[in-house]
């Protein structure tokens, strides 16, 4: 029984060296976030090839990127053409699936999956894993490198990336906090004039790496 959750970005990695990364954590189940899950630079982790290697390796594959993707069908959710991650964590269909989740990662450990190498650059992060840390569960970014970040780190590392001034008298620890994940997802969220071949769900902003 845990109340932790994982999450891994795909990024460039060769799917010999991903698994690797979820044993090395002992990941029982994958959810993928992605709301398109198929990539053409790195077809490995296409939704089939991927769930079927992930099979062979005792590790289950579930596809949430409907739920919880970046992409949102649902018209309510945009402004001005682009997804604004406050309004789609208001719905229904968002947070019954966070409560899935959740209860999820109280049998298993469990991974969610998307395409970005660093979780500050993913919707993983900036709108998934900020709402479950502040539901009450602990969340640990698998890097690429192997090593992990514990949400709050992720969470101080983007407060330093916007220079935002935590030592403000008129400005509490969660507002400074609640304004570096709003200018984050102004910059990262999905937009309808993102060309379409874009594979990631999140809109990749100029030098943001995979």
């Amino acid at each position: 029984m845990t109340d932790t959750i994982y999450t891994i970005g795909h990024s460039t990695h060769s799917i010999e060296r991903f698994a690797a990364l979820l044993r090395s954590v002992g990941i029982a189940v994958v959810s993928d976030v992605r709301s398109q899950p198929y990539s053409r630079t790195n077809p490995q982790f296409n939704r089939e090839q991927l769930k079927e290697f992930l099979r062979a390796q005792g590790i289950k594959y579930v596809f949430l990127g409907k739920e919880l993707g970046a992409r949102s069908d649902d018209r309510s959710c945009y402004r001005n053409g682009q997804v604004q991650y406050g309004l789609l964590a208001k719905t229904d269909l968002f947070k019954h699936r966070m409560e899935r989740v959740k209860k999820g990662a109280r049998s298993y450990r469990v991974a969610l999956m998307c395409a970005e190498k660093d979780p500050l650059d993913c919707h993983r992060a900036i709108l998934v894993a900020r709402h479950l840390a502040d539901e009450g569960m602990s969340v640990k970014h698998i890097l690429a490198n192997g090593r992990f970040e514990d949400n709050e780190q992720a969470t101080e590392r983007l407060i330093q990336r916007f220079r935002v001034q935590s030592n403000d008298m008129f400005q509490s620890h969660q507002e400074i906090i609640d304004e570096a994940y709003a200018r984050r997802g102004n910059e990262i969220a999905y937009h309808e004039e993102a060309t379409a071949d874009q594979s990631a769900d999140d809109r990749r902003m100029p030098g943001v790496a995979t």
